[in-house]
This record gives C-alpha cells, structure tokens and sequence, in this order.
C-alpha cells in the first residue's frame, strides 16, 4: 500500500515538473468579422503571412523559460516571411528574473533576424517587472493594449510597405 502511494506522488511530481517546464503555446489568428483571436488549430481563423501571433498560457519562470525560448525560435524559423512576433500576454499572472533573461534573449535574436517583437494585453503586475528590466527600453517593436490594435497596426503598416 505504501508503496503504491510513494509510487503515485513521485509520478504526480514528474507530470507537474513536466508540464510546468513545458507552457502551452497557441498560435492565434482572428476570428472572422470579429477581434477576438483563437487557436489557429481549434478555429476557422484568419492570419497574416507576415505576423506571427502567440499566445502564452502560463506563468514565466525559471523552470520554463529555456522551454520558451526554444518554441518561440523554433516557431519563427519555421517561416521566413515572419516580420513580427506578437505575443499575447493574457494568461501571464507572473513572471521572474529567469524568464524577463529569456524574453530578452529572445528579443535580441530576433532583432538579428529582422523581426521585431511585439507584446499585447500584458496584466499590470508584470508591466511592472518588464519596465524594470531592460526589456521594454530595448523592444524593437510595441507594447499594445490589445491583441486586435496590435494586428491593426502591423496589417497597415505592411500593406504600406
């Protein structure tokens, strides 16, 4: 009996280790005739080629972060014509050192690769730690308030270039 029960917490352990270190990425893409954006996999939804719009659905932190960076690398390589990566904030309640090095990270390789980072309907708390960090200051692209002002602004801004 005991044993089936060390069993079981260690195996409960391993899947929350897991599962933490792994957050749920979507790409999203606007449901028609609306400004609301949904799973590109779950939705009849409509993308831009150029932009590329991810929705992180946890916490950043240290047991993710590395995760993070290689999804989002792995995601932008998979398309040259990606010009922007907007990340959606929504679900982000916290995040820490480790992940603001990870976004950093990431902002700085896609600088190198011509595409700028965007971020949309980030919670108050964590624009506070983004502003405290070198994050915000160095953004090649915008912060926006909403994900569909974001879309708006970048579709324009390619349909005049």
């Amino acid at each position: 009996m005991q044993s089936g029960l060390i069993v079981g917490v260690i195996l409960s352990l391993l899947f929350f280790l897991w599962h933490t270190s792994h957050p749920h990425i979507a790409i999203v893409g606007r449901l028609l005739g609306t400004e609301h954006f949904r799973n590109v996999q779950r939705f009849s939804v409509e993308t831009h080629p150029s932009i590329l719009t991810v929705r992180i659905d946890e916490n950043l932190f240290f047991a993710n972060a590395r995760s993070l960076e290689e999804r989002l690398q792995g995601l932008v390589s998979q398309n040259e014509e990606i010009k922007h990566l907007v990340l959606m904030c929504t679900a982000i309640n916290m995040i820490d050192a480790s992940a603001l090095q990870s976004l950093e990270k990431i902002a700085d390789r896609l600088n190198d690769a011509g595409v700028k980072l965007h971020l949309s309907e980030v919670k108050g708390s964590v624009m506070d730690k983004l502003e405290g960090s070198d994050l915000i200051k160095n953004l090649s692209g915008k912060v926006f308030i909403t994900q569909h002002q974001a879309i708006k602004e970048l579709e324009e801004k390619q349909a005049n270039t």
